[in-house]
């Protein structure tokens, strides 16, 4: 049996590496809404809009915030539905 100083590590055991993950997902999220913000100044490019709502700052982000959340809840309650006994096969 291995000594628990010959066990092998892995990149996200370091702590540091948690750091360079957490603000590797902020350049990207801030990357990502770099356009909207410039289209809210009407500096990048002009939206045309077909409902009054679109016209909501971050409206794309926040409606695929919820649309996720929303299909994770109803995941979750799915699972209670199509879940089998442990044994269920046996």
């Amino acid at each position: 049996m291995p000594k628990p100083d010959d066990e092998k590590k892995y990149w996200l055991d370091d702590p540091k590496n948690h750091d360079k993950i957490f603000y590797g997902v902020l350049v990207i999220c801030t990357l990502i809404a770099i356009p909207d913000v410039l289209s809210l100044l009407n500096i990048l490019y002009h939206k045309h809009i077909e409902f009054e709502m679109e016209n909501i700052f971050e409206f794309y982000s926040l409606y695929g915030l919820v649309c996720y959340v929303g299909l994770v809840l109803i995941a979750k309650q799915l699972r209670k539905v199509l879940m089998r006994d442990e044994d269920y096969y046996d």
